[in-house]
């Protein structure tokens, strides 16, 4: 298959334009990265986005690897001097890795099988007989007595019959039509059943201890928990089918003349084909479909929670007091000022075994004058809601002309970063246990800069992330990470490693180099400055520049987005309006220009550049410096306390979504426990895909319809409030 022929089937199955396609591929291929070419590409892909890009690499990638093993294949049948024609056209026409093993299985090389052992005995001959069918007269026994041969073991009539049978089973299971309608039938009907192994076990997989459910229905969390339940060995699985609808299938290909004398030996040997070959290997690979299907899901649900997550609001412009609660060793307290920077620290012991209640008190509210602290950030672990009760009770006797709200923020990751090299780089003065409090106050302050130093799987907004497969998992979300941090874009002067490492074009090592520049020579005064870093050349400049802003710098345009290579079409362009400083006047004309697409095609042909990248300009140049994260809802902050004693049914209250999965939303209503809205619950039309209706930090209006205190479960409703967003 030749790449134009694999650009007709992406863009078909896509549905984009070949030249979309083929663009993107090649752009990819001179190793551009995803987020440059989504944007500083436009023009050439047609306008498509990181996912329609991600999407086009990950389906000719399989392609290009469905030619590899095409090419492997007729290399190795051809060398056995069994390729014909007709198998070489069906091998070079097949378009799934599945079916090409099929078409492959008969001539794969292979261990020794009983099959292989009967052909080494000469018995062959005897098994083309049975599979041929020719034979109408005679009895079974008058042919095999022909290949009785005690040197070869063969001693009997029946032995030459049982061996040869061997060889017609293997080749029946061998059969790609066959292995096909099969594989599709027990998809179509059959059932995975669970049982426990041991009755008398209490396990969180109870409900699986005597289930049964279409394969074809069975969604993917499902699929995941009855994995791990068997992976503990707690589950049996299996997947039960109509049998003898199997074997009629199979009868239907193979039997050809029911006259033949071979007759009742090939319906018997179809049977131990299918239950002896065929069935272990098609029930492995429906299992292993569903549970590749699942996964998928699994990392695409985790990638779409991450995402929301990474994106959220920064709370910018505000001190911010960072609580890690705990009980035994006490809570951490860490207080930054409004750029991150890290003020004071220190350990309070208000809950058992100590209780110094009163103390931790006096402690937080020196800090709180002293520092003006605007807002107190309680992480959502262990003793939370304990330290959300001092919190509560401590804002409401402070002074009246002190403002401070507190947020629960969640912490999952925080203990992961302060043990971290990263966190050790940056704090090399204070214990690892008080470093987890400065992370959660610095994700409330910008959630993206934070939450980057912390590996994706640690932060807990995913569901089965360590049943899944983990390199697939890591890609997929290095990608959303690579996605958000060049959507919101960085400033070059006081990004973290971590942070730049994201950049496009930038490497853990450029990063570095990056942060060492800086500490010696000062701040880049200019883009054009990163060319004297070591190890950033121009392809590296020209994928990392765009992405990369310089606040105060000597050019005000490398604080947009407008790439360098731009430049000077947005000086002509502001030479042409008239616009002397992008800073000052000129926003009301840039608008203006931007809603008359006449005026925008002009001007694009005037500049000798592409109207999306006109576009791009004008955005940029309108909102120097902008932070697309401003525009998104800021997160809800808290003076009260509510306990779970204080809830009804029928109470609407406001909550935050802190994870979204396939059979709903967990919410925190601001008491221990987070609540659920079951995907029934999220509307009073059918939900499929909870992430169409929410997202996780979403503010939301949601109806308590059901209490279990003893088992701290709380049942939420959007029903009847309109899309529950506020």
């Amino acid at each position: 298959m030749t790449d134009f022929k694999m650009i007709e089937i992406v863009a078909a199955e896509l549905q984009l334009n070949q030249h979309q396609v083929a663009n993107t591929i090649q752009l990819l291929d001179e190793d551009n990265t995803v987020p440059f070419i989504a944007r500083y590409r436009k023009e050439r892909t047609g306008e498509l986005n990181e996912d329609h890009i991600r999407n086009i690499q990950q389906r000719f990638t399989y392609l290009r690897t469905l030619e590899k093993r095409k090419e492997t294949i007729l290399k190795s049948i051809e060398e056995q001097g069994k390729l014909t024609p007709e198998l070489k056209y069906k091998i070079e026409s097949t378009a799934k890795l599945q079916n090409l093993e099929d078409i492959y299985l008969p001539y794969k090389p292979k261990k020794r099988t009983r099959a292989t052992i009967a052909k080494e005995k000469g018995l062959q001959a005897l098994a083309d007989l049975i599979l041929l069918q020719q034979t109408t007269t005679g009895t079974p026994e008058d042919y095999a007595k022909k290949f009785i041969n005690p040197e070869k073991e063969v001693n009997s009539i029946q032995d030459a019959l049982a061996g040869a049978c061997d060889i017609v089973a293997e080749t029946i299971s061998e059969n790609a039509d066959i292995r096909k309608k099969i594989r599709e039938f027990t998809f179509e009907t059959g059932l995975i059943i669970t049982t426990v192994r041991d009755d008398s076990l209490t396990s969180v997989f109870e409900m699986y201890y005597d289930y049964s459910e279409p394969v074809k229905k069975i969604p993917s969390h499902r699929i995941l928990a009855i994995n791990r339940g068997e992976k503990e060995n707690i589950l049996k699985v299996a997947v039960d089918l109509d049998i003898d609808r199997i074997l009629t299938i199979i009868q239907a290909v193979i039997i050809k003349n029911k006259e033949s004398v071979f007759n009742d030996y090939l319906v018997g040997t179809i049977e131990d084909a299918y239950k002896r070959l065929i069935s272990p290997a098609i029930e492995r690979e429906i299992r292993h479909l569903l549970s590749e299907s699942a996964e998928e899901q699994a990392i695409r649900v985790f990638a779409t929670n991450l995402k929301n997550l990474l994106l959220q609001a920064p709370v910018s412009g505000k001190v911010i007091l960072g609580i890690d609660p705990g009980f035994r060793t006490g809570s951490k307290l860490a207080v930054i000022d409004q750029t991150g920077k890290y003020l004071e620290g220190t350990t309070i012991y208000p809950h058992p075994p100590q209780n110094r209640f009163d103390e931790a008190k006096q402690i937080i509210t020196r800090l709180i004058i002293k520092h003006s602290v605007d807002i107190i950030a309680i992480g959502n672990g262990t003793a939370s809601r304990e330290t959300e009760f001092l919190v509560a009770e401590l804002i409401a006797e402070l002074p009246g002309d002190q403002t401070v709200n507190y947020i629960i923020v969640n912490e999952a990751g925080a203990s992961v970063y302060s043990a971290s090299k990263i966190a050790q780089d940056e704090f090399p003065n204070l214990e690892a246990s008080l470093r987890g409090n400065i992370s959660i106050a610095r994700r409330l302050l910008d959630p993206l800069a934070e939450l980057v130093k912390i590996d994706p799987k640690s932060i807990g907004v995913g569901q089965y992330q360590h049943d899944v497969n983990q390199k697939n998992l890591h890609e997929s979300l290095h990608a959303v990470v690579e996605d958000c941090v060049n959507q919101v874009g960085v400033n070059l002067n006081t990004a973290s490693k971590s942070l730049l490492t994201y950049i496009s074009g930038l490497s853990s090592r450029t990063a570095e180099n990056i942060v060492k520049f800086r500490e010696e020579k000062g701040a880049f005064q200019n883009r054009e400055e990163l060319k004297k870093v070591a190890g950033i050349g121009m392809n590296s400049f020209e994928q990392s520049a765009g992405f990369l802003r310089i606040p105060g710098g000597l050019n005000p345009l490398d604080n947009t987005s407008i790439h360098p290579e731009s430049y000077n079409a947005t000086r002509s362009l502001l030479k042409k309006l008239a616009i002397e400083d992008i800073h000052q006047g000129g926003k009301s004309l840039l608008s203006q220009i931007k809603s008359q697409p006449g005026e925008i095609r002009h001007l694009a042909e005037d500049l000798q550049i592409g109207e999306p990248t006109l576009r791009d300009i004008l955005e940029s140049l309108e909102k120097p410096g902008r932070d697309p994260r401003e525009d998104l809802p800021k997160p809800m902050f808290k003076s009260e306390i509510l306990k779970i004693e204080d809830l009804q049914e029928g109470m609407i209250l406001k909550g935050t979504v802190r994870n979204v999965v396939d059979f709903g939303a967990f919410v925190d209503i601001g008491v221990k426990q987070d609540g659920l809205v079951h995907i029934s619950q999220m509307g009073d039309r059918f939900i499929k895909d909870p992430h169409k209706v929410l997202a996780v930090s979403d503010i939301i209006d949601v109806k308590i319809i059901s209490i279990d205190a003893d088992r701290g479960r709380i049942s939420l409703s959007l029903k009847g409030l309109s899309t529950g967003k506020s």
